[in-house]
């Protein structure tokens, strides 16, 4: 059986996936917000990412996210978050660049310039195969459909500005709803979808 590529993204409800984590973690276009996700996490989405990162045996990432997952989390493999430390290193890591950038992270190599080769070389190679965060890598996967499902928590704010996975001027897309899991105590659920069939369909409601 083929492994399977997972996308995991945090949103705002307008559709805002920037800088969840930190303050500095993607500042582009004056994005003021960057943390937003910080205050609003708690103990069933934090349990929901857990069981997530448990099961991936690879990390697939765009090269912004793996650049800041690599000045993080080697010097993280002990104390509160020494086991999501412990199991990054553990497990190959992939990254998308069009560059050929320095990957100092033990475990990492450049993705092959062929998307769809080395989509299908990683399903062959892993079973279970997580994309964290890399909203722009992210957009194109799920452009292209190059993705099995899509994990997308989506939180009770509005920002107003920065980063969509699905952009103003984006593919239009049908996707499949997989499943929906109980909301968090701050109001976070997390809606699970596959990729879907074409462009949405259109109709009249008007029409007997």
């Amino acid at each position: 059986m083929a492994g399977r590529i997972h996308i995991d993204l945090f949103s705002t409800l307008d559709g805002v996936a920037q800088a969840p984590g930190g303050p500095d973690e993607d500042t582009a276009g004056g994005f003021a917000f960057g943390g937003w996700q910080a205050p609003l996490i708690g103990e069933t989405d934090g349990r929901q990412v857990a069981d997530g990162m448990r099961r991936m045996d690879a990390l697939l990432l765009g090269r912004r996210t793996y650049d800041i997952f690599a000045a993080y989390w080697p010097q993280h493999t002990d104390g509160p978050d020494g086991s999501i430390g412990q199991k990054f290193d553990a497990i190959p890591k992939y990254v998308a660049s069009r560059g050929d950038p320095a990957l100092p992270w033990t475990g990492s190599q450049l993705l092959g310039t062929d998307l769809d080769a080395a989509v299908a070389g990683l399903r062959e190679r892993h079973e279970e195969i997580h994309v964290i965060g890399s909203i722009d890598f992210a957009r194109t996967l799920v452009a292209r459909g190059l993705f099995d499902q899509l994990n997308l928590w989506v939180y009770p704010i509005v920002l107003g500005e920065g980063k969509r996975l699905f952009p103003d001027d984006g593919p239009a897309l049908a996707l499949e709803l997989l499943a929906v899991e109980p909301p968090s105590t701050s109001g976070a659920v997390l809606m699970r979808y596959g990729p879907g069939a074409g462009v949405p369909a259109t109709g009249d409601m008007t029409a007997e």
